[in-house]
């Protein structure tokens, strides 16, 4: 094996390794678990760093496997995985951060962090996956390492909430299943390619990838939550504030919207999709999805209920610029994969603050929390603003190159779509800014808890901090070489290249 097929298997084995070492540890062991968490996000940021420089110097990344007689196991780095990749590890440090902080005087901590860094590595094999029986794999061990952590409050509510999650979540696995096998009996094994891998079976067999493609988009639309799949997620939202903050920005949601990118660009190819007439079908549902999320984050008074539909919302940006035919929408999903996952970790991340410093989980008990927590509710407010789409966020680029790309293409109601999401966002965020900033505070919070001179924990307060400097550079310095921007204009020429 060469050094790249290495750094790959590095990437993806930092935090599977990390996993092992915390399911051996006793609980109080606290301080060894800390360094072990900190160390495997660590060395897995340096090693996509050493990955994204290789890149820069034009080396190429493969490792590859037989994993069955004629089932390929691969690894590999595109532009796609790399900007999954980069984004995963990024935020999951992050995380891994604030979940230190959070978790702190709980009980069953090494439990935990040891399926917490066994999903991290799912999702990064997820991103590196070179092939769909790879990129499946993982896809279902992201669906195994979740669940413990949904339920590991062990609460009545929580057991309620991973059943829902595993009911959905396995069937749409199954589905997928059926997908990629009958599309391996055609073709035999499926390699990512830039403008998708398929296109000489077109002629022949039409209507079997008419049906392929819808099988593909039921499958990995549970985990996108596009309507109707998406019920697990609400109430998922039962789960501890980490855990909320991984399933939106980072890992499951991310997940599906990033495996119908796969499938719509490097399986298919979008000129294979759009000759096939599957694109319109894909474009409606996420335009629905779009919507319906909206109005239901409207009536939510939990707060993260409410972020919870935003999600559902905001995800099918990224499957609405995936299907709406041309490279500017393109450039809009893309992005939005990167700052639909900063804001949306951010919002998490202070609801977590919120709850754990003041008790307070409902809109209703926000009056005046900024004057509390003036930084944590900072972070809220840029966060809530990028996803209505103020400039100069990293929300309004989104936004702008969707709406360009949907009016490029001639789709005017993908343009009215979006505007009209951006009012009920606005509709759904300005309350709680304003009950934040402007309203006066109780004489008492529902369950107080001090921190010295700090507003709450510092590993509490920290990560909304850093990742809301993300998302005003990501806005800022959009059109600077290093934005997530620069990496979905790559992507987008590659794909649409004559």
């Amino acid at each position: 094996m060469n050094v790249p097929g290495f750094l790959l298997l590095g990437i993806l084995s930092s935090s599977f390794v990390t996993g092992l070492a915390i399911f051996f540890l006793k609980e109080e062991h606290h301080r060894l678990r800390t360094w072990l968490n900190l160390l495997g996000a660590g060395v897995k940021l340096i090693l996509v760093a050493a990955l994204l420089w290789g890149i820069h110097q034009g080396q190429t990344f493969a490792f590859a496997i037989e994993f069955l007689p004629g089932i390929p196991f691969t690894l590999g780095a595109d532009a796609n995985s790399v900007l999954f990749v980069t984004l995963s590890s990024v935020l999951w440090f992050c995380t891994t951060l604030y979940a230190v902080g959070y978790l702190e005087h709980t009980p069953h901590r090494s439990r935990f962090f040891g399926f917490f860094s066994f999903c991290v590595t799912a999702t990064t094999g997820i991103a590196l996956s070179a092939n769909l029986i790879t990129f499946l794999t993982f896809y279902e061990l992201l669906t195994v390492t979740t669940y413990p952590l949904i339920v590991h409050r062990g609460t009545k509510e929580a057991l309620r909430g991973g059943k829902i999650y595993l009911t959905y979540t396995l069937v749409g696995g199954a589905i997928l299943l059926l997908a990629v096998v009958w599309l391996h009996s055609l073709v035999g094994p499926v390699f990512f390619r830039e403008r998708g891998a398929i296109q000489a079976l077109v002629a022949s067999h039409r209507g079997e990838l008419q049906v392929i493609f819808l099988l593909f988009i039921l499958g990995l639309g549970v985990k996108a939550a596009i309507v109707p799949l998406h019920g697990w997620l609400p109430k998922a939202m039962v789960a501890p504030a980490p855990v909320s903050a991984l399933l939106h920005a980072v890992a499951v949601v991310k997940a599906g919207a990033f495996g119908i990118v796969r499938i719509v660009f490097d399986v298919y190819g979008v000129e294979t999709a759009a000759t096939l007439g599957v694109l319109r079908p894909l474009a409606i549902a996420a335009g629905i999805t779009v919507v319906y999320g909206s109005v239901r984050a409207l009536f939510q008074d939990e707060l993260k209920k409410r972020l919870a539909y935003s999600t559902v919302s905001q995800v099918s940006y990224i499957v609405l610029g995936t299907a709406v035919l041309g490279p500017v929408a393109t450039i809009g999903g893309l992005v939005h994969l990167v700052h639909q996952g900063i804001m949306k970790i951010t919002l998490f991340f202070c609801a977590g603050n919120y709850a754990e410093t003041l008790g307070t989980h409902r809109v209703s008990e926000m009056n005046g929390v900024g004057r509390r927590m003036p930084l944590t509710t900072m972070a809220f407010t840029v966060a809530a603003l990028g996803m209505i789409g103020v400039p100069p966020l990293a929300g309004y680029v989104s936004k702008w190159y969707l709406q360009k790309g949907a009016i490029q293409a001639a789709e005017e109601w993908v343009a009215l779509v979006l505007g009209a999401s951006s009012l009920l966002n606005a509709a759904y965020f300005l309350p709680i800014l304003y009950r934040a900033w402007f309203n006066a505070p109780p004489d008492h919070w529902p369950a107080e808890h001090r921190f010295g001179t700090w507003e709450t924990h510092w590993m509490l307060l920290l990560p909304p901090l850093v990742t809301v400097g993300l998302i005003i550079y990501a806005g800022v310095f959009a059109e600077s070489s290093f934005s997530p921007l620069a990496w979905a204009k790559l992507i987008a020429a590659r794909e649409y290249a004559p």
